[in-house]
């Protein structure tokens, strides 16, 4: 048993090894089949062996890391595939500097939108102009289902703490509304504020207070997605 063990981490480090190539576009989607490959095959084996001493063990093994592949690729690629989307339908707005689009260590996607071309000072009323930004982030997540969508209000430390909160709260309100209203399922979003508690940078600059006004949209995959 120890020697399936063994094994099967060290199939899981080659595995990471070999896909660790930081030019390759599916960096992300590989390491997330390797991992899922390693924890399936280890939890395959444990429950192979309890179940049979004379072979299960490695049959386990075999089974558990085909189905952690799978799982793993699957929520890799979904991810791959809707990043790609907001890349190409929001490039004029990321060269702008109006928006990032980041994909995380845990294959969550990042929307960041700054909150200067979102809404005016001191509102939680979205700019007429931004609507058009938001139309197509909808439209993408409208067709990519399988995800939770945390939408995060942030603000520089200018005004009360009890102000920048409730403000960071009614903006991150207004977009989830907007999304709703544009056929995203509300029951897969969540609104929150922050106010003046993360910021990004310092706020002793407009510079700094600038890059603090913003709303974060954390998507994240379900981990079942095959």
């Amino acid at each position: 048993m120890n020697r399936i063990i063994i094994l099967g981490v060290a199939a899981g480090l080659t595995l990471t090894a070999c896909v660790s190539d930081p030019n390759d576009p599916n960096k992300n989607t590989k390491e997330k089949a390797a991992v899922g490959a390693t924890i399936g095959a280890l939890a395959g084996a444990v429950i192979g062996y309890q179940g049979d001493h004379s072979g299960g063990a490695l049959r386990g093994a075999l089974i558990g890391g085909a189905a952690g592949g799978a799982l793993g690729a699957g929520v890799g690629i979904y991810m791959d595939k809707q990043q790609a989307e907001f890349n190409r339908q929001l490039a004029a707005e990321q060269q702008a500097h109006q928006i990032e689009v980041e994909r995380l260590q845990n294959e969550n996607l990042k929307i960041t939108m700054n909150s200067e071309i979102s809404f005016d000072y001191n509102s939680a009323q979205l700019k007429p102009a931004f609507t058009d930004t938001l139309n197509k982030v909808a439209d993408i997540l409208k067709r990519y289902p399988r995800s939770t969508i945390r939408i995060t209000g942030h603000t520089d430390n200018r005004g009360s703490t009890q102000y920048n909160q409730q403000l960071s709260e009614q903006r991150a309100q207004a977009v989830k509304w907007y999304l709703s209203d544009r056929g995203v399922d509300p029951r897969r979003i969540i609104a929150e504020g922050r106010g003046e508690l993360q910021p990004r940078a310092t706020n002793d600059t407009e510079a700094g207070r600038q890059l603090n006004r913003r709303v974060e949209m954390l998507i994240v995959p379900d981990q079942d997605i095959q």
